[in-house]
């Protein structure tokens, strides 16, 4: 398998830091934020990683990281060119560097403490389709929210940012899917946001019954604000995740 990080976004929530620097080079802990999605790819054997950025980023990335040397990874870089366009536009610029195998997202403000390794191994055994890692949080308006049927065990549908949400779950920004999911972002249509959604891709597999789901165990954190920026770094500094061999 390949792993995409999406590094992208204009980071408004963490203004005026992202004026200047893109958010995923902002430090958690003793290293920028970037490094911690390499590392937990690469924990679960994930070596071959593109990074999709913004154009006007794209050179600091290759300035912190080079090609991935000092990471024991091969990193490749893919520019965003709508920076707005939303989770799944963004995903769009990893089509030449997936063929047909399956492969793994993961939003690089997400940091988390859970390997990775039995989720992607599950997913390997998955025959087709697409697998998302839920968390249980405190509120799940600010999420996509995937409504479960708990006696079967599956996703009946992932409802954006939702007034009354059903269930204390949200849909974490760790995605696995198999080559088809690029074409269900083509049928995608902008939603009132002028945004491709990757709910309503999500929610394409969950109508074809292709979606399976993991709830991860350890604390996982969305560092796309200020608080969340702060306790990512506390986290990260008591709770070491894989920083090993850096």
């Amino acid at each position: 398998m390949k792993g995409v990080i999406l590094a992208g976004g204009s980071g408004s929530r963490l203004k005026p830091f992202t004026q200047v620097f893109n958010k995923h080079l902002l430090p958690v802990g003793k290293y920028p934020m970037i490094y911690w999605p390499i590392l937990k790819l690469r924990e679960a054997g994930i070596n071959e990683i593109l990074i999709i950025t913004n154009p006007k980023d794209i050179f600091s990335f290759i300035e912190i990281l080079g090609f991935g040397e000092n990471l024991n990874v091969e990193l490749h870089y893919q520019i965003q060119r709508n920076v707005g366009g939303g989770i799944a536009d963004a995903l769009l610029g990893a089509r030449h560097f997936i063929n047909k195998e399956k492969f793994i997202v993961i939003l690089g403000d997400n940091i988390f403490e859970d390997s990775l390794t039995p989720y992607v191994h599950t997913f390997k055994e998955q025959r087709a389709g697409a697998r998302v890692l839920l968390k249980e949080v405190m509120d799940p308006t600010r999420y996509g929210v995937p409504h479960i049927d708990p006696i079967n065990k599956l996703i009946l549908s992932i409802i954006e940012k939702p007034d009354h949400p059903p269930s204390s779950f949200c849909v974490t920004g760790i995605y696995m899917y198999d080559h088809e999911v690029f074409r269900y972002i083509d049928a995608a249509r902008p939603s009132d946001r002028n945004e491709l959604e990757i709910t309503d891709v999500n929610n394409m597999y969950i109508k074809n019954k292709q979606l399976e789901f993991d709830i991860l165990k350890g604390w996982w954190i969305d560092a796309g604000t200020h608080e969340s920026l702060f306790k990512a770094f506390q986290y990260v500094n008591t709770n070491p995740i894989g920083e090993n061999d850096i």
